[in-house]
């Protein structure tokens, strides 16, 4: 969720950027910077805090030249210091990023090996470094720039910038927005249309994969190939740049392609410096001591916790309860003396949450507030507050908060999990490599939004939908029919799959689709047993499974679509994308109000 500008102008760079990050406040941030070319030298500055304190250091030591980056940081890898804070400089070469990379560490140490020093903590100086070492080989910018980006794994958006080429910028983007604009003898680039207004309402939306050069007159785009590519330039109008829905036509879809750059925002927030070990506010807990974790919340955050109740029980051992927080006192339960209470509310003033979260104290609890907004009431009255980093979201139908809850609370897992005795440091960062991943395979599976398309559109056809998953894709199952429900209008169900001969397989006939979550883990092989009694009584069933699970059962199932092959603890993210795909295209087709919804609000504030 960091705010990426760059330009080539034919005026000072320097307003233009401070101009443009300050459009990308909304996103969040702890440190700013801006490099520019003057004379064809790149200098920078760069300050820890608000942009206020960039833009004194500005007013005492000026950046002139009209070629130039600028950055909003939300630490990730190291903490909010101006050594910290992009841009990030390498010889003749200073980089942007937004996005995490996952093989950073493996690059430093061969460029350590190769004699290149280190000055920050951060993933982002890796990549200048590394483009330096392809400078220092001989290669043109651009190439320098094509084959550091060819090394990357992860997900990214980038801007480089070169000693001695005031008249080129390049940019590159996977898993993270880039836009492109085009003025009058200019350029600009910038993590949204939000950025590069008013500067121009001339935009190209950048694809996976794209890699672009820009110059005063010129874009040259390539695809993930290095194949040359075109991309369409639209004309949009300044009020629709405003409301920032990019290239997509709903906040909900844009919040979908999002999570990618999000699930990364939230890794670096809750992992240590040397993203070795979980570092958030939770460890003053003695989780040794705990004897149960109550989870409350309602709706998709309720769904959410279901995840998390897996990932704490299998990695941590620790008892988990999941409590609806609209019952939740109402029941008056017993609480375990030495107990945790954590609320779950994305708004954090979900009213039925916060007076579960005052039940919990006055019954001795220790809370724990997980929110997106950490000025809520409920982040204040926790005893502790966990942020999960999502940034505004604008559409009612959750989509990037509910994958951020559920990345911050595996996290949590991991943390307690290490404080038990459970696993150790070892344990704990293969977990971490395991979740680093996740932004890589989200932006895999948003990839296959056509594909997901052309299912939902078929499905939307129906009066009713059931939904089935086993383990981890329960919670998922569950989640889908929520999502269905809230934005076509649809009947729909979610099952534990083994579930539904207890009853709902009344509901199967040849009109009903039943939607099955279906990963080649462990109980791929009854979730199969499941697909085939729904099949042996004429139901159309449409399988979200990998690779392997596709193919056992291709010829029985009526649809498929194949996701990424994911370890099983992580699957749930690229599920959740799916799901999302699936109601957000089928309310396309039956032409509901996506982003706001008959009957809903973002933000339940009263019972």
């Amino acid at each position: 969720m960091c705010g990426i500008i760059g330009v080539i102008a034919n005026r000072p760079a320097a307003p233009i950027l401070m101009a443009s990050l300050e459009r990308l406040e909304y996103r969040g941030y702890d440190s700013a910077g801006i490099a520019v070319l003057e004379g064809g030298i790149l200098d920078r500055r760069r300050a820890a805090g608000k942009l206020s304190a960039l833009a004194r250091l500005l007013t005492d030591r000026p950046l002139p030249g009209t070629t130039g980056i600028g950055h909003t940081r939300w630490a990730t890898h190291g903490g909010p210091t101006e050594a910290n804070a992009h841009p990030h400089r390498a010889g003749p070469v200073a980089v942007v990023h937004n996005g995490i990379i996952e093989n950073y560490q493996e690059l430093k140490r061969d460029l350590t090996a190769a004699g290149y020093g280190f000055e920050s903590q951060t993933d982002t100086e890796v990549i200048a470094t590394l483009c330096a070492s392809m400078l220092a080989r001989g290669l043109s910018c651009e190439d320098a720039a094509a084959a550091t980006i060819a090394k990357l794994r992860g997900a990214y958006a980038l801007c480089f910038v070169f000693d001695g080429q005031p008249d080129i910028l390049i940019c590159a983007r996977r898993g993270s927005p880039l836009v492109v604009g085009l003025g009058e003898g200019e350029s600009f680039v910038g993590s949204d249309a939000i950025a590069l207004a008013p500067m121009t309402n001339r935009i190209c939306y950048l694809e996976e994969g794209d890699w672009a050069v820009l110059t005063r007159d010129t874009i040259r785009i390539h695809d993930a190939g290095g194949n040359p590519v075109r991309r369409e330039v639209q004309t949009i109008a300044i009020d629709t740049i405003l409301a920032d829905k990019g290239q997509h036509r709903h906040f909900m879809a844009k919040e979908i392609h999002e999570q990618p750059s999000v699930i990364a925002r939230a890794l670096g927030a809750w992992i240590s410096e040397d993203r070795t070990r979980v570092s958030c506010a939770a460890e003053a807990i003695d989780w040794r001591a705990v004897p149960r974790l109550t989870i409350v919340a309602c709706g998709t955050a309720h769904y959410a916790s279901h995840v998390a109740k897996v990932w704490i029980e299998r990695v941590a051992r620790l008892p988990v309860e999941i409590e609806i927080a609209s019952e939740f006192r109402y029941r008056e339960p017993p609480l375990p003396r030495g107990g945790v209470t954590m609320v779950v509310s994305q708004s954090g003033e979900t009213a039925d949450s916060l007076a579960a979260l005052r039940y919990a104290k006055a019954m001795g609890q220790t809370t724990l507030g997980l929110v997106n907004v950490t000025t809520s009431t409920i982040a204040r009255e926790a005893d502790v507050a966990l942020p999960i980093h999502a940034g505004p979201e604008i559409g009612v139908a959750s989509t990037k908060a509910f994958t951020a809850m559920v990345l911050c609370l595996s996290a949590l897992a991991v943390m307690i999990a290490r404080q038990r005795g459970v696993i150790d440091a070892a344990g704990e960062r293969a977990r971490l490599d395991l979740l680093s991943t996740v932004p890589r395979l989200m932006a895999e599976t948003i990839a296959l939004e056509p594909q997901i398309e052309a299912l939902a559109r078929e499905i939307s056809e129906a009066g009713d939908a059931l939904f089935l998953g086993r383990g981890l894709m329960y919670p998922l199952a569950l989640e889908g029919a929520l999502k269905l429900k809230e934005i076509t209008y649809m009947h729909a169900e979610g099952y534990a799959a083994g579930e539904i001969k207890h009853g709902p397989i009344a509901l199967v006939d040849e009109t009903t689709p039943v939607i099955a979550l279906a990963p080649h883990d462990a109980l791929f092989d009854k979730l199969a047993s499941n697909m085939r009694e729904v099949i042996g009584r004429k139901g159309r069933v449409a399988m979200i499974g990998d690779a392997d699970a596709c193919a056992e059962m291709s010829g029985e199932v009526w649809r498929s679509v194949t996701l990424p092959r994911a370890d099983p603890l992580v699957a749930p993210f690229l599920y959740a994308v799916a799901v999302q795909f699936i109601a957000y295209h089928a309310a396309l087709a039956k032409g509901t109000d996506v982003d706001q919804p008959r009957n809903l609000a973002k933000s339940v504030t009263v019972e």
